[in-house]
C-alpha cells in the first residue's frame, strides 16, 4: 500500500510542553481514525500537516510532498473540514460554494462545480436557501461540500460530526464512507469511538503526544483480551466478569465458577473499541 501520509521522527514543543515527541506514522489510502483524549497532540499534528504549524523536528510528508520545505504542493493535495463551519450565513449553499471556488481560481467552472457537490452531498433542494436557515447537519454537510471544492487525494476532517444529531450523523457517515470508495484518502480526528469504529479501516491512538496503539479496529481490541461471560442483575449492573475463549466447554466451566442469586442475565460479550481505548490511554498514563 502506498503511504499516502508519512511522518517520520515529528517533534512539537509549545513552551517547555511536548506536544508530539517522536511521532512515526504512516498513513495509506482508505479512511484512517486518529484518536485520542483532549491534549493528546491531534490538532498540533493537523495543524503541521495542512501546513498552519512547522515542527520542531523531523518530517511530515503528503503524497511525497515536505510541508515545511514544499508547502504549496501540500495544500493542492490536501482538503480540511474543521470543527467549526466556515460558511457565510448570508449566502445561499451555493452561492457559498460559487464564491470559494471563485476565490480559488476556478473561475466559470466554480458554478457547475457547486451544483455537483450540492447533488453528491443531497443539499441540491436546499442549495438556493440561506444557510442561516439549514440545521445543524445540512451545515456539516456543506461544509464538506466547501472542503472538495478544489478536488483533493486527502481529506482531513476534524471532529466532523460533533454536535450532529444521530440522524444527520448517519448522513455525514455515508458522505465519507462515498469519498473514501471514490479513492480519497480520509484522516478522522474524532472523540465518537462509534464513528471510528464505523468508518475507519485502521485506527491510531494518540496519547501525550506518541503513538500507543495502531491497527485495525479488531487488532486493537484483541490488545483488551477475548470475549468474556457478563453477568447483571436486573438493573443490568454488573456483578462478575469471567474470561472465556468462546467454545462450549469454555463456557460451560464459566457458568459453574459463578453462581449468584442476583444474576438475572448473562451474555457474551467481546471487547469494544471503547475499552480498547480505555485499556490504552490508561496503561500510557501509568507508564508516563
Amino acid at each position: 500500500m502506498t503511504d499516502v501520509i508519512a511522518i517520520e521522527s515529528l517533534h512539537k514543543s509549545f513552551g517547555n510542553q511536548v506536544v508530539l515527541d517522536d511521532l512515526n506514522l504512516t498513513v495509506g489510502e482508505g479512511v484512517v481514525a486518529l484518536l485520542g483524549p483532549n491534549g493528546a497532540g491531534k490538532t498540533t499534528l493537523v495543524s503541521i500537516l495542512t501546513t498552519l504549524v512547522r515542527p520542531d523536528s523531523g518530517t511530515a510528508r503528503i503524497l511525497g510532498h515536505d510541508v515545511v520545505c514544499d508547502p504549496r504542493a501540500v495544500r493542492a493535495r490536501v482538503s480540511v473540514t474543521g470543527q467549526a463551519p466556515s460558511l457565510d450565513e448570508l449566502l445561499t449553499g451555493r452561492e457559498n460554494l460559487i464564491m470559494l471556488g471563485k476565490l480559488l481560481g476556478l473561475g466559470r467552472v466554480a458554478k457547475p462545480r457547486a451544483d455537483e457537490l450540492l447533488e453528491r452531498l443531497d443539499l441540491a433542494a436546499a442549495g438556493r436557501k440561506t444557510v442561516r436557515n439549514y440545521s445543524g447537519g445540512m451545515r456539516r454537510r456543506l461544509d464538506l461540500a466547501a472542503s472538495l471544492i478544489m478536488p483533493a487525494e486527502v481529506l482531513i476532517l476534524d471532529e466532523p460530526t460533533t454536535g450532529l444529531d444521530p440522524v444527520s450523523r448517519a448522513r455525514v457517515w455515508d458522505d465519507i464512507r462515498s469519498l473514501a470508495a471514490g479513492g480519497t484518502t480520509i484522516l478522522l480526528t474524532t472523540q465518537t469511538l462509534e464513528e471510528a469504529e464505523a468508518l475507519a479501516d485502521r485506527v491510531t491512538v494518540l496519547n501525550q503526544g506518541q503513538i500507543v496503539a495502531d491497527g485495525t479496529v479488531r487488532e486493537l481490541t484483541a490488545l483488551v483480551g477475548g470475549q468474556s461471560l457478563v453477568f447483571t442483575d436486573t438493573a443490568g449492573q454488573v456483578l462478575h466478569q469471567i474470561e472465556t475463549d468462546g467454545t462450549p466447554a469454555s463456557m460451560a466451566q464459566a457458568l459453574n465458577e459463578f453462581e449468584s442469586p442476583r444474576a438475572a442475565r448473562v451474555e457474551l460479550r467481546s471487547p469494544s473499541l471503547e475499552d480498547a481505548f480505555a485499556h490504552l490511554t490508561q496503561v500510557k498514563e501509568i507508564s508516563a
